[in-house]
């Protein structure tokens, strides 16, 4: 029985890809005949991806589709939101319900190269950590050998855990749920000792709690989790798209381009802004858009930074710095190749 349904999902996902590549290579025309862009994000995470009671979405993982919209049919807020569990993210974007994915992602080998998909680049390094409450005393991973754990079905992070338990040989008792709010749910209901995701998602869960201050998240970062969007290959056009604007608003930031000063940088005589607004060159054209495609990202959405500080940064209730997540020229990691 296991080798048969074994079989099955292998079919399953072998199909859901192959249907996907047969669509994958008009994604571009697709979406610009549509008039609309259609992007699979997470069922609600704050600083991510989250609706609002009038279902006005949120989050950096929600600015990175805008901003790919903004180029691709200069309006940011011709976009779609699919809302996705862990499960259904692949399948949704494999079989070209969706036109791409912006939903807290990790970049794995396997993901790259058994699933038919492309990474476009890390719009959020992050790494796996625990949430625990306050009174348990508890200050250190070290000290969780027997711990209950609520964590999320379908995610890198129940394989990390395990290699992390087992390499310090510790044992541990998982408390399996599907989404990320039935997790945190769990969590403050007591059915687990702690909770255990990437360190940006459990700071957005613990701004849920009825008391986010008696919880508190671990010093240890056990993982490495670079997250972003992700397209479907076999189809270059669109991968150059989502990547480059990726990348646009890495340079923007970098450049000091800015969604409120984006209109005087159109008259700057600096060649590396020239080629990033579309005042000089034909990079647009290149990418098949137009020559203002980064301009309208930029100024639509705002730079990277400003899509950081709004959504996740120390003045939002996620209150995360910087960081990993700084330019690599202010000691992150930030880096993206030169628009020229």
């Amino acid at each position: 029985m296991k080798k048969t349904m074994s079989v099955l999902t292998g079919a399953l996902v072998a199909t859901a890809v192959t249907a996907g590549a047969a669509s994958a290579a008009d994604t571009l025309e697709t979406v610009k005949a549509r008039g609309e862009l259609i992007c699979g994000v997470s069922t609600g995470l704050p600083g991510f991806s989250l609706p609002d009671e009038k279902g006005n979405w949120t989050g950096l993982d929600v600015d990175t589709c805008r901003g790919v919209a903004a180029a691709v049919l200069g309006d940011a807020t011709k976009v779609k939101f699919i809302p996705l569990t862990a499960k259904e993210r692949f399948t949704a974007l494999q079989s070209g319900e969706i036109d791409m994915l912006s939903r807290n992602t990790t970049w794995t080998h396997t993901r790259d190269t058994s699933l038919g998909l492309n990474f476009a680049g890390v719009n959020f390094y992050d790494g796996q950590g625990f949430l625990v409450q306050k009174e348990l005393g508890v200050k250190s991973a070290t000290e969780l050998d027997g711990a209950s754990v609520c964590i999320q079905s379908g995610t890198t992070t129940e394989l990390n855990l395990a290699d992390y338990f087992k390499a310090n040989n510790m044992s541990f008792s998982p408390v399996v749920y599907d989404t990320s709010d039935q997790t945190v749910q769990g969590f403050a209901a007591g059915r687990c000792d702690i909770l255990t995701s990437d360190t940006s998602q459990l700071a957005a869960l613990r701004s849920k709690l009825d008391n986010p201050d008696a919880a508190e998240i671990l010093p240890e970062v056990i993982s490495k989790e670079p997250l972003g969007p992700v397209v479907r290959q076999a189809d270059d056009v669109w991968f150059n798209i989502v990547k480059w604007t990726l990348f646009a608003q890495l340079n923007a930031e970098e450049l000091g381009v800015t969604s409120a000063n984006a209109d005087d940088m159109l008259k700057s005589e600096n060649a590396s802004i020239q080629r990033l607004l579309g005042t000089n060159g034909d990079l647009g054209e290149k990418l098949g858009l137009g020559s203002n495609w980064a301009y309208n990202a930029i100024k639509q959405v705002g730079n990277y930074g400003e899509m950081f500080e709004r959504n996740v940064g120390p003045k939002t209730p996620l209150q995360i710095p910087r960081g990993a997540n700084a330019l690599w020229n202010k000691g992150g990691f930030m880096y993206a190749p030169p628009v020229r």
